[in-house]
């Protein structure tokens, strides 16, 4: 059998390339801190959370990290935990190689004249923007990378668990307990090993309140996406069939 042909491998390939995608790129916008309601063109909440005050800011990779746990779990949903275990090892080394080539590329002598090529956009200096763009600190590296891993192996076992005890049905239960819980995880690792254990050195009470921001704004936008799940399964079905859709859920399952 080609092995290109076999359909349950071009479903891993092409969820896997999505899932890594998504994954690299929330790592490398994760970098900007955007205001909620700025952006939405709403007036600042003045919201007071463990003593903080002020409008609600959020890392950029917010947009795209409830998208990776959606697909956490619809990889989990057909391929089980080792399914979701290799793409995760797979795609922490890659970030890793990624950081890698840009602290790279950063190093690299710049052009006499591409410094100052964009002055006119209010850019004076293109080799310090681009480094303190894509140089980020050796914290956050690690904190991505730690909290990354923890919450993929997290959110694949809570799925797991959950699917043992629901059955087939109840997709929404697993999907929202998994993130939930995995989310939580993910969203203080990260801020608390880069911004605590690192440099910045916030203070607990500024640490907890991002971080409970992060974790409730990407919390709601996961399940704002549970209908997409629903999608993704039917799409899946009825690429796979309904015989070979069952199969590889119980296989899934038995892993």
């Amino acid at each position: 059998m080609n092995t290109i042909n076999h359909k349950p491998t071009r479903l891993f390939i092409v969820l896997a390339g999505f899932f890594i995608t998504n994954a690299i790129v929330a790592e490398f916008i994760g970098v900007k801190i955007f205001a909620l309601e700025d952006t939405l063109g709403l007036n600042p909440l003045e919201w007071n959370l463990f003593g903080q005050t002020g409008s609600l800011n959020l890392t950029a990779g917010v947009l795209l990290w409830p998208i990776v746990f959606i697909l956490t779990d619809v990889i989990n949903e057909y391929f089980g935990r080792k399914g979701v275990k290799l793409l995760s090892y797979l795609t922490a080394g890659l970030i890793a190689y990624g950081f890698i080539i840009i602290f790279m590329a950063i190093d690299l002598v710049p052009a006499s004249w591409w410094p100052g090529s964009y002055k006119e956009q209010g850019v004076e200096d293109m080799q310090v923007a681009y480094a303190a763009v894509f140089g980020q600190g050796m914290w956050i590296i690690i904190a991505s990378m730690v909290a990354f891993l923890v919450g993929q192996i997290v959110d694949a076992y809570t799925f797991y668990r959950v699917k043992k005890i629901s059955g087939e049905q109840k997709i929404w239960l697993r999907a929202t307990a998994s993130t939930a819980v995995s989310q939580f995880i993910d969203s203080f690792i990260v801020i608390y090993i880069a911004f605590v254990l690192g440099p910045p050195k916030w203070s607990i009470t500024l640490f907890l309140a991002v971080a409970f921001v992060n974790y409730f704004y990407k919390l709601f936008v996961a399940i704002l996406l549970i209908p997409l799940l629903y999608v993704f399964h039917w799409l899946i079905d009825g690429f796979l069939g309904e015989e070979l859709a069952k199969k590889l859920k119980r296989e899934a399952l038995k892993d």
